[in-house]
């Protein structure tokens, strides 16, 4: 159900005017308007989620599908090098407006764009209880 206060709901759902890539029933694809790199889209669920948590697990499923369809015509048309797929969960994690959405992001070689993060060094004994509190 789409929540009257959500902006990703009005953009999804056709109240707010979008550069609209991609729609149908359950998604709007749109561009993103503070892209990191040319072709930057938003896949957006129809229904409100707030994150992946809340997220049904059949929405989960299509919007990996749609994401694929969408990365493979970006390609062809942008004749991007990459895709990064950027999900964010959560203030922590960069997530800036509360409802699930899925960054494209087209690479170019030499485009400027980092997005990684600084590798850890856990000890074997760290990875092992973290594994054991994640298993049991």
């Amino acid at each position: 159900m789409k929540r009257d206060n959500c902006i990703f709901c009005k953009i999804a759902n056709g109240e707010i005017s979008s550069k609209t890539i991609y729609e149908d029933e359950k998604f709007r694809v749109i561009l993103d308007l503070g892209p990191a790199t040319r072709g930057h889209a938003l896949i957006l669920p129809k229904e409100h989620a707030a994150d992946l948590y809340e997220l049904p697990d059949e929405t989960a499923s299509a919007v990996f599908v749609l994401a694929k369809k969408m990365a493979v015509r970006m390609k062809e048309k942008l004749h991007c090098e990459g895709m990064n797929l950027v999900q964010n969960n959560g203030e922590a994690a960069g997530q800036t407006v509360s409802h699930f959405h899925l960054h494209l992001i087209p690479r170019y070689l030499n485009d400027g764009q980092k997005i990684g993060w600084i590798p850890g060094s856990p000890s074997q004994e760290e990875l092992e209880d973290v594994k054991t509190l994640i298993t049991d």
